[in-house]
């Protein structure tokens, strides 16, 4: 079977593999502080939950936008599985030609969800990354990453309104039942989930121009089916196309 680790910058999303199947999921908020010990414990009690054993991982791969955690989980894998996992990066075959100025700007997750979404959708393809950050990836239908763009996230707008406006608090991000609010909260709510919506669309329909031709657009992330709920510019969802793409990326270079 096969670890894959997606480490982002607030939560770490781990799967494991049997062959192609993904026999199970797990989320765990991202620390820096957390030890490699701290982190197997943690691992190794989801997997006795799922009827897994430790001597079941024979193979894992990884990508980070967290550079302190890559060593970390390298130690946890080489400790208590004794395997070095295949760390996404440099020297790593992905199958994606990066057609950016400065191609070891692009970071590792969201090579590997362009991998994933070509495999998966064909060309050409977006994939908009609904996390942290607000991320819109472009991948050609030759499967070239072509660009993308960076936008902040929508807990990060949420969390600016609460810390910069003295009168605002901090609200549950979740779809208000009219755009018009009637009330502080629910004006908040409208704001976030709505100016997100029209985010994601303007975004999405300026790619679709440049490239001059229509782009399946594929939501990631976890506010992926918060937004995709909301907008006929989102084609599909796919909380699982990071881990996806390591699966084929681990394949890739195993060959």
């Amino acid at each position: 079977m096969l670890l894959a680790a997606d480490i982002g910058n607030t939560d770490i999303t781990i799967g494991v593999f049997e062959g192609e199947e993904l026999r199970a999921t797990w989320h765990m908020a991202t620390s820096i502080h957390r030890m490699a010990d701290e982190y197997a414990a943690l691992l190794l009690n989801l997997l006795q939950h799922q009827h897994l054993k430790i001597d079941d991982i024979k193979e894992a791969a990884l990508c980070s936008v967290v550079p302190p955690l890559v060593s970390t989980f390298e130690e946890l894998c080489q400790r208590y599985f004794h395997l070095s996992p295949l760390v996404v990066g440099a020297g790593v075959k992905t199958g994606v030609r990066i057609r950016m100025d400065n191609p070891r700007e692009v970071g590792a997750d969201r090579i590997v969800n362009a991998a994933a979404a070509h495999h998966l959708y064909g060309g050409p393809v977006i994939i908009t990354d609904l996390g942290t950050a607000t991320t819109f990836d472009t991948v050609s239908k030759e499967g070239d990453y072509i660009g993308g763009v960076i936008a902040p996230g929508i807990s990060i707008g949420a969390e600016a309104l609460f810390m910069r406006a003295a009168m605002l608090p901090r609200v549950e991000l979740v779809r208000p039942k009219k755009v018009i609010g009637t009330n502080t909260t629910s004006a908040m709510q409208s704001g976030l989930i709505f100016g997100y919506v029209g985010l994601v669309e303007g975004i999405v329909s300026r790619i679709q121009q440049e490239l001059g031709e229509k782009a399946t657009v594929v939501a990631t992330g976890g506010y992926a089916e918060l937004i995709a709920k909301e907008t006929a510019a989102i084609d599909t969802v796919n909380h699982n196309l990071t881990l996806i793409g390591l699966r084929l990326i681990h394949r890739m270079n195993q060959a």
